[in-house]
């Protein structure tokens, strides 16, 4: 992407987060990254997030973490919009990450500083200094994950910024979804954090979703979207019914531990979560298995085991 007017025409639709496979020694798996980014550019996704959270960013040095933006951008290009997360909490190492995601065609996107007793006046002053750093403009995410959740009042005063051009929401609290997606809904584009309830968002008139569990079920949670898309609640509300025990063992497990655990299982590059994090094990992997085994025996899941 060129420019932020260009962001805000392609920043819709189903993204995935796509999870950083490292070896046993934590070292980047590119060749696997790359696989995984084509795996879902061909099944049809809109985009793709790199770096987030549930990709472990904050495992990673800014050194690398600019590696991973290069990468990954050589592999895309320019074929769909990509999110590159440069969050952090050292201004410095935004600001950084920031320009460079701008600089290479992506959308760079960012969270408030996670720094304690920040206040409200002091995060809007953040994003103000980081929205003209990229040529592409900025996505906000707000994440409830680092300790601050951005109440609808703050978020409407972060889309009067020049060079916002989205919200990604990880609060889905039913009263703050009904507030954004009225209040700023055609202002800037608004995206679903979460693929474990994204039904609601999407039907008050959110612009997409990002989602981790895609690395591990592509085209289920693709054909879930795809039908709330078209207009066939039913059929989305049945897909996303189907996936609910898989939800649950995320829950429990932690992504993206149960992610990278599913992708193994099917024989995608998933490898390994980098500590802190440690790999599932023994009963919890079997636990997995035998959901994958019995979404594969459901046609309407397109879920297959090697």
């Amino acid at each position: 992407m060129k420019d932020i007017s260009e962001s805000q025409a392609r920043l819709h639709g189903i993204f995935n987060i796509t999870v950083t496979p490292f070896t046993a020694n934590g070292e980047f798996d590119f060749a696997g990254l790359a696989r995984n980014v084509e795996r879902v550019i061909e099944l049809g996704y809109d985009g793709i997030l790199i770096g987030g959270t549930y990709g472990e960013f904050p495992t990673m040095t800014t050194e690398e973490r600019a590696v991973l933006f290069r990468k990954v951008m050589a592999v895309v290009g320019n074929r769909v919009p990509v999110m590159l997360c440069s969050a952090g909490s050292d201004t410095r190492v935004v600001s950084e990450l920031t320009s460079l995601a701008g600089e290479l065609g992506g959308l760079p996107m960012v969270t408030p500083p996670f720094v304690s007793e920040v206040t409200n006046a002091q995060i809007v002053s953040f994003f103000k200094k980081m929205a003209p750093l990229s040529r592409t403009g900025i996505l906000v995410y707000n994440a409830p994950g680092i300790g601050i959740t951005l109440p609808p009042a703050v978020l409407e005063e972060l889309a009067d910024i020049e060079g916002v051009v989205g919200i990604k929401q990880g609060d889905l609290n039913p009263t703050a979804i009904d507030q954004i997606a009225n209040r700023l809904g055609g202002r800037l584009r608004l995206f679903c954090a979460s693929d474990l309830a994204f039904l609601g968002p999407m039907m008050c008139g959110f612009d997409g979703i990002s989602t981790t569990n895609s690395g591990a079920l592509p085209e289920l949670i693709l054909a879930t979207y795809r039908a709330l898309e078209n207009g066939d609640a039913n059929t989305a509300r049945e897909l996303h019914q189907l996936w609910y025990p898989y939800r649950a063992l995320a829950r429990r497990h932690g992504q993206p531990q149960v992610v990278k655990a599913a992708m193994n299982l099917r024989g995608f590059d998933g490898h390994h979560v980098r500590s802190p994090l440690t790999d599932l094990q023994g009963d919890v992997v079997e636990e997995i298995k035998t959901e994958l085994l019995r979404l594969a025996a459901d046609s309407r899941s397109g879920v297959t085991l090697k």
